[in-house]
């Protein structure tokens, strides 16, 4: 038996030990191996041993003990589940002996959950499919998961658009209780008294032969000193009320979503398609700009008009292209409006050229597909001159709303660009010390200033290709309440509004228009929420490349097996400390080199952009030979390695 003085020892032991715990809550963190961190509230990440993290998932919230481990290491124990994100996800079916699971596709997540029998809703092993958590490991650390929905397997035409589409959460089908909204909408449709009919005017549409949302149509006639372009956008303002169920869901999905092979329409079909689209023949409500161009391609006057049009014909790119080239008759009833159309183009295209920004043309691929929605091959596509007709009309429909808002100081939406992050002005500043001194004067946070460094650096002999380089330094666009300039077109003021049925920030520019047009009070649009439509559109985008990049990689599979025999030609098309982008010069695809795996030490240098090793250099848009070798599963990734003896230095 223990004597006094040792029971109170252990006591005072215990007591101790108690006092160096600490119950706290904490987001769980989960690894690529077994173990996992709790990250406190106050930033400490605590080390949580395998066999806790089995009574978590990754994301989870929850109260843990901190208490020190061994060596005086704190560890996390996990006491209590507070709440788990983790809701619906997606997965591959896989078995082990007789027993089911869904290895989930969840972040950090790599263990197996169980699908018990009466959960497996008739998927078989290979299948991806969508779940849902039916039982929280939390109190034996044996999650079990439930199928919601079978996506189909590897051989399922489209799976890689579908699996794309469930795993980011988009929507993808629309309740019967917006369906009855939208029908309900057009039944009632609109007032179209006070619209000025402008349907005798000649308006044509020219977008892909495929499309159905035709959200544009143009006209165009000379006059004594240049041209009247009118530009009508598709108005479905009138038939979506803010706030009503309808447009929560419309903003909820924020854009239409193109993936190769299929399309998840923004907008219900019935609006988008037919009540609203610009179809050939029909009279639409629209919101018309009409704006005077003289011979030097500046606006000399606008105004926007709610209007009633007509479209006269539709027209495809290429039948377009074709005409303009003179290989093409179709288009022939269209011939004053399409020439004078083209005639415009090049005035305003000369001016952007020499007074402002515009896009520099890169190499486009076309994927043609075959029937089970697989790359069969991949072809070298020129952007078309009816393309960029049609933009440059765009660009003058938006600049006009942008300084139409800004002139009645509305609340936007507007698009803007502000160049150089204003946290990279002083490396920038260095960076033209080193290769573009005479640079050194001009401010680059002015629209002047801006335009004269880029089209300096585009055209530019150096050895370095200083305007890749550069991209490193600037911001991206953003939509915004108050309007500013657009520093990647070189403007005071830009914004969107000519695609309402595909964007829901063009629809809000419309709504403002509209309330501007009126007399009615701004309609107040708030930060938060284009910030959150931002979201979106990036959620999106996010879900396209994800869906690209596996397509890609089957198609490089096909082509190569994955083997170290068929050696690919590429540029570098980024870098970075860690290895390079590579473009593949044939189709346009890109993967990844990691040097981080090269038995050579490679160092970066930010500013010549290159990874140098003691034998081997890289640098931005320098060409390469790769090998093909596989894709990351989670996030379809493509792998190349480098060709042996790429890269090496020139002697001397």
């Amino acid at each position: 038996m223990l004597d006094k003085d040792a029971l109170a020892s252990l006591k005072g032991l215990k007591s101790q030990m108690e006092a160096e715990k600490e119950r706290v809550d904490a987001t769980i963190k989960g690894t690529q191996s077994r173990y996992g961190f709790a990250v406190l509230d106050d930033g400490r990440e605590i080390f949580v041993p395998p066999d806790e993290m089995l009574k978590v998932l990754p994301g989870d919230r929850a109260r843990v003990c901190v208490h020190p481990g061994r060596e005086g290491k704190p560890v996390a124990d996990i006491e209590k589940l507070i709440e788990s994100p983790m809701g619906e996800f997606v997965g591959t079916c896989v078995t082990k002996g007789k027993a089911f699971f869904v290895q989930p596709d969840f972040g950090t997540l790599t263990r197996w959950l169980f699908v018990p029998p009466h959960a497996r809703n008739g998927a078989k092993a290979g299948d991806h499919v969508r779940c849902a958590m039916l039982r929280h490991p939390i109190k034996d650390g044996k999650p079990q998961a439930k199928i919601l929905r079978v996506l189909g397997n590897h051989s399922t035409p489209g799976i890689e658009n579908q699996y794309a589409v469930a795993s980011f959460g988009l929507a993808d089908e629309w309740s019967p209780a917006l369906q009855k909204d939208v029908e309900a909408a057009v039944e009632a449709g609109i007032i179209l008294e006070g619209r000025v009919d402008l349907t005798a005017l000649g308006f044509v549409s020219i977008d892909a032969a495929k499309t159905q949302d035709i959200d544009d149509a143009l006209y165009a006639e000379t006059t004594a000193d240049g041209w009247t372009l009118y530009v009508a956008i598709a108005d479905p303002a009138d038939y979506i009320k803010p706030g009503s169920r309808l447009d929560q869901a419309i903003c909820a999905r924020a854009t239409s979503v193109y993936f190769h092979g299929d399309v998840i329409p923004m907008m219900p079909e019935l609006l988008a398609q037919q009540t609203c689209a610009l179809v050939e023949g029909e009279p639409r409500p629209a919101l018309v700009l009409k704006a005077d161009i003289n011979n030097d391609g500046e606006i000399t006057q606008f105004k926007f008009i709610e209007a009633i049009i007509k479209s006269h014909g539709k027209l495809s790119y290429y039948a377009v292209d074709r005409y303009l080239s003179g290989n093409n008759e179709d288009p022939v009833m269209h011939t004053s409006a399409v020439e004078a159309l083209y005639q415009l183009y090049r005035v305003l295209r000369e001016r952007r050229s020499v007074n402002e920004l515009v896009m520099e043309d890169r190499q486009e691929f076309r994927w043609v597909l075959n029937d089970q929605k697989q790359i069969e091959s991949i072809e070298p596509n020129e952007k078309l001159t009816s393309q960029k007709l049609v933009e440059e009309c765009m660009v003058v429909a938006n600049r006009c709303a942008a300084r139409f808002m800004l002139e009645q100081q509305s609340s936007g939406p507007f698009v803007a660009h502000s160049g150089f992050r204003a946290d990279r002005l002083d490396e920038a500043k260095q960076f033209f010390e080193r290769f573009a001194p005479e640079l050194l004067e001009v401010d680059p946070t002015t629209v002047t200033g801006y335009r004269q460094i880029m089209a300096t650096l585009a055209s530019s002999e150096h050895e370095l290709p200083l305007r890749q380089m550069v991209n490193r330094l600037l911001t991206r666009a953003s939509l915004t309440t108050a309007g500013g300039a657009h520093m990647g077109m070189a403007l005071p003021a830009y914004t969107n509004c000519t695609s309402p049925l595909r964007k829901y920030a063009d629809l809000l520019v419309h709504r403002q228009l509209k309330a501007l047009l009126r007399d009615q009070v701004d309609t107040g649009i708030e930060q938060g929420v284009l910030d959150g439509l931002s979201q979106s559109i990036q959620t999106a985008r996010d879900a396209c490349i994800y869906a690209e990049r596996w397509l890609a990689a089957n198609y490089l599979k096909k082509l190569t097996g994955f083997k170290r025999q068929v050696p690919l030609g590429a540029v570098v098309a980024q870098i970075s400390s860690s290895g390079f982008i590579a473009r593949l010069t044939d189709s346009g695809l890109e993967g990844f080199v990691d040097l981080r795996k090269d038995p050579e030490k490679f160092s970066f240098d930010k500013w010549t952009a290159s990874l140098t090793s003691t034998t081997r250099r890289f640098q931005l848009a320098q060409e390469v030979a790769v090998y093909c070798v596989g894709f990351d599963p989670k996030t379809r990734v493509i792998n190349f390695e480098l060709v042996p003896d790429c890269g090496l230095k020139t002697a001397g």
